[in-house]
């Protein structure tokens, strides 16, 4: 490292250390310690485990002894591997050729304002540190997936929420179509039958849960669902998106949600897979869902 043209904190160093694919062994800073514009950077250098190796005053000095020191050193370190070159000096592009010839792998290390760019020499890549906000700065690939994420995840909430409005807008239309052939029947007031009777809604409530805790309970909910709509209409066969809905009916959040909440899985189909308490059988497009029963 030249010390006159870059200084690395210990954030930044350890973040190069984690670009490199063996250990960081062995650091060496350059430069005329006597400068006062280095301040007391020796001291922390020296304490942070660097050897100090001290030039005279002069142009280009502190790069002069690098490439001197750098040419040769498989002499010292024999079994050296790779090798950081931190200078923002052009001249060092002489030191990062001859070690790549040497068959090292060579990283350039530059800083440009706040951004320090590691460029390995080897194979064109380039990394990049935010030294203001200390992380790294992602590529423009990695930007524009995270940017997508967001978009995906924004459009996965707004279905969910107009499947909500759906719902509520099928519900009230059935109690509308009910209570005017009530009207022409008989004066009295009549009560909605919905799929799933009131002992779902009253099992969350006994459960003392406006969500549900656990795995456990979930399951108990699930099953309570399956026997209402089996007791109500025995021939029914209850897919997956069926029983997802009717689950949000009561709970009013997405199967989806509750099942990454719960860490049980990515989905609520594949956690009605995987689990010993349901199983899945294919019919048509879509996966009709079945208790198991116990032995």
């Amino acid at each position: 490292m030249d010390a006159e043209n870059l200084k690395l904190d210990i954030n930044s160093e350890l973040f190069l250390a984690s670009v490199c694919k063996y250990p960081l062994q062995f650091k060496m800073a350059f430069g005329n310690w006597k400068n006062p514009s280095i301040g007391k950077q020796d001291i922390e250098l020296y304490n942070r485990g660097y050897q100090l190796v001290h030039v005279p005053e002069g142009k280009d000095s502190a790069d002069a002894k690098m490439i001197a020191f750098g040419a040769c050193i498989l002499r010292s370190y024999p079994t050296v591997k790779e090798i950081l070159v931190c200078s923002s000096d052009g001249i060092l592009i002489h030191l990062c050729n001859e070690l790549q010839n040497q068959g090292l792998i060579v990283y350039w290390v530059r800083r440009q304002g706040q951004t320090l760019h590691i460029e390995n020499r080897n194979t064109g890549k380039l990394t990049h540190y935010s030294l203001a906000m200390l992380i790294e700065v992602p590529s423009l690939e990695k930007v524009v997936e995270q940017i997508q994420d967001l978009i995906k995840n924004e459009q996965d909430s707004i279905n969910t929420r107009l499947h909500r409005l759906t719902t509520i807008a099928s519900l009230f239309q059935e109690r509308s179509n009910i209570t005017n052939k009530s009207n022409h029947k008989q004066p009295q007031i009549e009560e909605i039958i919905p799929l799933i009777d009131n002992s779902s809604a009253q099992f969350i409530q006994e459960e003392d849960s406006a969500e549900i805790p656990n795995e456990k309970t979930l399951d108990k909910l699930l099953l309570k669902i399956i026997q209402d709509i089996q007791t109500k209409s025995p021939q029914t066969k209850l897919s997956v998106s069926k029983l997802g809905s009717e689950l949000q009916k009561i709970t009013g959040e997405s199967p989806n949600s509750i099942i990454k909440k719960l860490k049980l899985g990515s989905n609520f189909t594949k956690y009605l897979e995987s689990s010993p308490t349901f199983t899945l059988k294919a019919s048509g497009k879509e996966y009709e869902v079945m208790p198991l029963l116990s032995e």
